[in-house]
């Protein structure tokens, strides 16, 4: 095969993979977007408003009305929250991985195109390895099984009177979890997984190489994801301070995330962003 047909046929590759990222991502945008705007936000001081989903309410979002000796019938005091069907479960569990297939596959695209790329050469020496996609579905799960934690870290806390989806936990705790955050940002952990996240190649010699069976691939792309989860777990707990529907903060999480794992001095990012957390976080507090 001639040079030229070689790169046109990488350059191809290039594009479907980048269209199928940027297809699945702005679905995942588009359900997360619309899912905020139907829940709606209450301004400060306001009632919580009425959250209701397509065939079930919002969990946790119940406003019961308690009567006082002393007060007026009907008084409405801060929100208590009711409990989780099984199904409201099912359905903030498939909020936080849809969001998570949002926020993370723009920045695992350039190993997804390492992938692409390697796959197609050693394809035409008639050694193929698994498909690109194989290597992404086992990223996607490791998210999957994070997405399980947070509905599950969301339930207990919601459960303990502390948190609503758009508004986030209270000021003091919110201050706790922002300092340590930023803590995690700063250790030798962080700065492991960070380098597993910026140097694809290097990361998918040192664990076996690339895979010619859809399962090792797909084993692969589940390691890459627990780094990934490694790296990026302390932001994401950001979203239990400032609303886990909080759009402006989600899109911004996100950005921050694929450009600490683009640019070359990407550790100096994370620890300016963990600087920024810890005086933030100490603000709240004090």
């Amino acid at each position: 095969m001639s040079t030229s047909r070689l790169e046109l046929i990488l350059r191809r590759d290039r594009a479907v993979v980048l269209g199928a990222i940027f297809a699945v991502a702005a679905l995942a945008w588009a359900y997360v977007i619309w899912l905020a705007a139907d829940m709606g936000a209450a301004p400060a001081g306001a009632d919580m408003p009425e959250m209701t989903m397509p065939g079930m309410d919002m969990p946790g979002m119940e406003m019961p009305k308690t009567d006082m000796p002393g007060m007026d019938m009907g008084t409405t005091f801060a929100p208590a929250l009711s409990g989780w069907s099984v199904g409201d479960f099912a359905f903030m569990f498939a909020m936080w991985t849809i969001m998570m297939v949002g926020m993370m596959l723009p920045s695992v695209a350039p190993m997804l195109l390492i992938y692409a790329g390697v796959a197609r050469q050693a394809g035409s020496r008639g050694k193929p390895f698994a498909a690109t996609a194989w290597f992404a579905s086992g990223y996607l799960l490791a998210w999957t099984a994070f997405s399980m934690l947070a509905t599950a870290a969301q339930w207990a806390i919601e459960r303990s009177l502390l948190l609503t989806p758009m508004t986030g936990i209270g000021t003091r705790l919110g201050g706790i979890v922002l300092i340590a955050a930023g803590i995690y940002q700063c250790t030798p952990l962080k700065d492991v997984c960070l380098s597993a996240c910026q140097s694809p190649l290097q990361f998918i010699m040192r664990h076996g190489g690339f895979r010619p069976n859809p399962l090792g691939a797909m084993n692969l792309g589940a390691e890459h994801g627990i780094y990934c989860i490694g790296c990026c777990w302390a932001l994401m707990a950001i979203l239990f301070v400032v609303g886990i529907m909080n759009l402006l903060w989600v899109a911004a999480i996100a950005a921050f995330i694929l450009l600490e794992k683009l640019v070359a001095p990407g550790r100096l990012l994370s620890r300016a962003a963990g600087a920024v957390l810890i005086v933030a976080g100490a603000w709240m507090l004090f």
